[in-house]
């Protein structure tokens, strides 16, 4: 760990406002010069805490240019590896397509067709629309052709006769049991389009859901940048949250309130359902839940899982865990420290061994077998999940190894490069009211060779003092 070895929060008082502050340091009894710097730290903390920081998603959003690139660079082999000819996606107002932002459909109001056809090793793509989102859609120049059809008979009238006499491959539509944003054509859109087309293409028509797989499962390395600053100041925030704990006074949701703070300071949104992001945990194993007013009190493993969205379009997903001191502690009792080393070493495991080629089964495995090794509860949790555009994105599932539950198709599927993923190290034990379970979750990208992480990994468990 360096100079420091421990990771120690302790509380200061300001003399001029009352109000509590909090450090975060290392301490290590072997030297006694840290208390010397104590004061020095404390007042970095208070001074610090009114210190404006930049904000590096305040300016205009970098999607659109990074949209087209995608298009332009990602699209193509995808379609190829699918093995689709062509794309359509029918768009609409108030209940649109999933992938509308994707594609560029994000604006529609009345139906419109959006149609990606593979000629070569390049994408040429037409927009069928009526006139009143031409001009935009023209203006923004992201596709090759803009086609403006009368109210009546309408886009998709016009789009199927274009398919009709243009096409002759695998034609591509947005239906899925496995991908739900694959999933995005309702019923009754499905049957008014086919209904459009001529037999010969209804007998070539295909699921969109390996396509859209292939295309959305990569991210472009200016997308990786984005989600790793974004990565950073995740992190950053919680330990400033556990800054402000103060034993037998601060709750649970007193630390989900400062995290939602932050956000609001920054301008970033959740990364999933708001009433449970983030999601604070000082007692027993609650899953998937809201914070609560539970009071952190010595003793209690504390669990934060957050994330944030950045320009409404990537996402990041970190948990950071804590445990608080009782009185005269130092450092946390021998098994609290050992499931922490067990949790955090099995995080290490599954990075070293992610890289393009090996599957999200066998990275699982890697994890189940060294927590069983070391006396852990059976975990029902995944290792991992693809993080992006969504907290659980599209791609390989890092996760089937679970006793007694079957693998699910993804987790068959090879890493490969550009693939992001929030996965974690595992412990869990027996505690009062039920179980508890580190799981120290980290960011990080599949490279040519390997894998490597979006930020600084939590390496010691943060140890909260109160006296």
């Amino acid at each position: 760990m360096g100079f420091f070895d421990t990771f120690l929060i302790r509380p200061i008082r300001s003399p001029f406002s009352g109000e509590v502050y909090r450090t975060v340091m290392y301490f290590t009894p072997m030297k006694p010069l840290l208390f010397l710097l104590l004061p020095l730290l404390f007042l970095s903390s208070c001074t610090d805490s009114r210190v404006e920081n930049t904000n590096p998603f305040a300016g205009p959003s970098p999607w659109p240019d990074i949209r087209q690139e995608r298009i332009e660079t990602l699209l193509p082999a995808a379609m190829q590896r699918a093995g689709a000819d062509a794309w359509a996606i029918l768009c609409r107002s108030n209940n649109n397509d999933p992938l509308a932002l994707h594609v560029g459909c994000e604006n529609a109001v009345a139906p419109a067709v959006f149609l990606f056809e593979l000629r070569g090793d390049e994408i040429f793509s037409t927009v069928f629309t009526p006139p009143g989102e031409a001009t935009a859609l023209q203006e923004i120049g992201l596709h090759d052709r803009i086609v403006v059809t009368p109210r009546s008979p309408g886009a998709l009238v016009a789009a199927a006769d274009y398919i009709n006499e243009n096409v002759s491959g695998a034609l591509a539509l947005n239906y899925s049991e496995n991908n739900e944003l694959a999933d995005g054509l309702s019923h009754s859109q499905y049957v008014r389009f086919t209904d459009l087309l001529t037999q010969q293409v209804k007998n070539r028509i295909v699921s969109s859901e390996e396509l859209v797989y292939e295309w959305l499962s990569v991210k472009l390395p200016a997308e990786v940048e984005i989600m790793r600053q974004a990565a950073e100041l995740t992190a950053a925030w919680q330990l400033e949250a556990y800054s402000r704990v103060i034993p037998n006074e601060t709750t649970d949701r007193d630390v989900a309130d400062f995290l939602k703070s932050k956000m609001r300071e920054y301008g970033v949104g959740d990364a999933w359902s708001p009433d449970q992001n983030p999601a604070v945990n000082s007692g027993p194993d609650r899953g998937h839940a809201h914070p609560t007013d539970r009071i952190i009190r010595p003793g209690d493993v504390i669990q934060i899982d957050f994330g944030i969205r950045v320009f409404d379009m990537w996402v990041t997903d970190i948990q950071r865990f804590a445990y608080v001191l009782h009185p005269g502690e130092r450092e946390a009792p021998a098994d609290i420290q050992r499931y922490w080393e067990v949790a955090r070493d099995g995080n290490r495991m599954v990075l070293e061994v992610m890289q393009p080629g090996i599957t999200g089964l066998q990275v699982d495995r890697v994890q189940r077998e060294w927590i069983r090794e070391n006396g852990s509860m059976e975990v029902m949790w995944n290792t991992g999940h693809p993080v992006g555009y969504v907290a659980h994105d599209i791609g390989p599932s890092l996760g089937g190894a679970q006793i007694g539950r079957d693998p699910s198709p993804d987790a068959y599927r090879e890493l490969r490069e550009g693939n992001v993923f929030a996965y974690d190290g595992f412990f869990m034990w027996e505690i009062e009211g039920g179980t508890k379970t580190i799981s120290v979750e980290e960011m990080a990208v599949v490279t040519p060779t390997g894998a490597e992480y979006l930020t600084a990994p939590q390496e010691e468990l943060i140890l909260i003092r109160g006296d």
